[in-house]
């Protein structure tokens, strides 16, 4: 078996050369980091033994689940795939027959990569490989008789074992990046910290897998400080990148790297899931909060209260995915107002709490996140609520504000990252726009700063900002 793919053969190219051409989707699940690996089994019809991610033909009709491509064998390729199909609908029909996952339940697309041929000359066929990467929400699949082994594994597995062919390309074209950290207003900071992890250690082990390792350790040096710039106002992504950076810098070499990032990953993930353990404890029958973080609502999920109140969050309104994920995982009745209205929400109702996350803590004890923040903890301190921060300690900044990019008007040198003003204003007077994404708020508006060192005052704050310093040393 020989599979070779031409780096400047488009898909639209395929076809011309007399091979069979074949639409193909490959659809990774991702959950945690973690992507599902399939080991094809001796019931498919090519690249038996081969390990894969979610993959079909892109044909114009769906199959129910079990009713495959397994028993069409006497049918041949040329006549059941006469025709291209829809790879997006493809993509979900593969995921529910080949997972047993409920793809609009389950899964979320995350983003869709440009196809690309791959030529097989042994079984003379041109595939056109149309990838696209989702989240799943857990890693309980049921696979079908198509698959006889199944791993969920980090990504550069891909890179050391028997696959099909170009699996590896494929995730190339929908794996994060530079480019897709810096550009993402959808996620929180810890969110995008695991993302800039993900970036380091599939560069570090492209460049450990190749034989020509010079100059490898300076272009990982390189990227690094490329993710340290692609999110300046979220300390949690720093410090992680750092943390991993200053593991392997001894070494200095990728796989040292790969190894740090790795494990580096799964030290994030515990440290969220531990503050928010901690943070549930604190939780009241009836809370507020805002925005969209992770840490929170798992936070929320855990302590199951009476009632939410959710700010929209505007303009990008993540209040609303968080209220519509707390409605279905809780019992509590979920309620979402907009903006303006929560001061009033908030003096008006029983609140016990706001619960609110961190993009940053800064050493002095003050938060920066979302705008909207510091409104609601100075309206929850003048009605006599409880106002409580909910992050990992990753969160807490080396340095005293991110001056780098922000707004010389801003005293505190600190960057609300500015967002594009016509969402504000687009009209023809001269009317200065402000339109921050985040906002600060001090720290005598905030009773706790919780963790997974438990709730931290102002002197541990400034302990683990001086450990986050530490580990800048890399780059010095």
């Amino acid at each position: 078996m020989t599979g070779d793919s031409d780096p400047g053969t488009d898909a639209d190219a395929a076809g011309q050369d007399g091979l069979d051409e074949i639409h193909v989707v490959t659809v990774f699940l991702r959950n945690e980091g973690a992507i599902l690996l399939l080991r094809r089994s001796d019931a498919v019809g090519s690249y038996s033994g081969h390990w894969g991610a979610v993959a079909g033909h892109a044909e114009c009709e769906a199959r129910p689940r079990g009713a495959s491509r397994i028993r069409e064998r006497g049918v041949s390729d040329a006549e059941r795939l006469a025709s291209e199909g829809d790879p997006d609908a493809a993509a979900y029909e593969e995921i529910r027959e080949e997972t047993g996952l409920d793809p609009d339940a389950d899964t979320a697309l995350v983003r869709r990569g440009d196809p690309f041929a791959v030529v097989d000359d042994d079984l003379g066929k041109r595939w056109v490989v149309h990838p696209s990467l989702f989240d799943s929400a857990t890693r309980s699949v049921d696979p079908n008789e198509e698959t006889d082994q199944f791993e969920w594994v980090a990504p550069t597995a891909i890179l050391r074992r028997k696959t099909v062919p170009d699996l590896w390309r494929s995730y190339d074209r929908v794996r994060p990046t530079i480019e897709t950290v810096a550009a993402d207003a959808d996620h929180g900071s810890a969110w995008l910290s695991l993302r800039a992890l993900e970036v380091l250690r599939d560069e570090a082990a492209l460049a450990a897998e190749r034989a020509d390792h010079v100059d490898s350790w300076s272009q990982l040096t390189t990227l690094a400080r490329d993710l340290l710039d692609a999110r300046p106002s979220m300390a949690v992504v720093a410090n992680r990148v750092n943390r991993a950076m200053d593991a392997a810098a001894e070494a200095a070499t990728p796989a040292a790297l790969e190894a740090a990032a790795f494990e580096g990953t799964e030290l994030s993930k515990a440290a969220d899931a531990d503050a928010a353990a901690f943070a549930a404890d604190r939780v009241p029958d009836r809370i507020a909060t805002l925005s969209r973080s992770g840490t929170v609502a798992t936070a929320v999920e855990r302590a199951d209260p009476e009632a939410v109140l959710v700010a929209e969050s505007r303009p990008g309104r993540e209040g609303v995915g968080t209220a519509e994920r707390l409605a279905e995982r809780t019992d509590a009745t979920v309620t979402l107002t907009t903006d303006a209205a929560l001061a009033d929400r908030l003096a008006a109702t029983d609140v016990g709490a706001v619960v609110v996350g961190a993009d940053t803590v800064l050493p002095d004890g003050r938060v920066l996140n979302k705008v909207g923040t510091r409104a609601a903890a100075a309206v929850a301190a003048a009605e006599g609520i409880d106002c409580y921060v909910v992050a990992a300690s990753d969160k807490i900044a080396a340095a005293e504000a991110h001056v780098d990019g922000a707004d010389p008007a801003e005293a505190d040198g600190v960057d609300r990252e500015e967002r594009d003003p016509v969402e504000l204003y687009d009209g023809d007077a001269s009317v200065a726009v402000a339109n921050p994404t985040f906002d600060v708020t001090p720290p005598d508006l905030i009773d706790a700063v919780v963790t997974e060192r438990g709730a931290l005052d102002p002197v541990g704050t400034r302990e683990v900002a001086e450990e986050h310093r530490a580990l800048a040393a890399w780059d010095e």
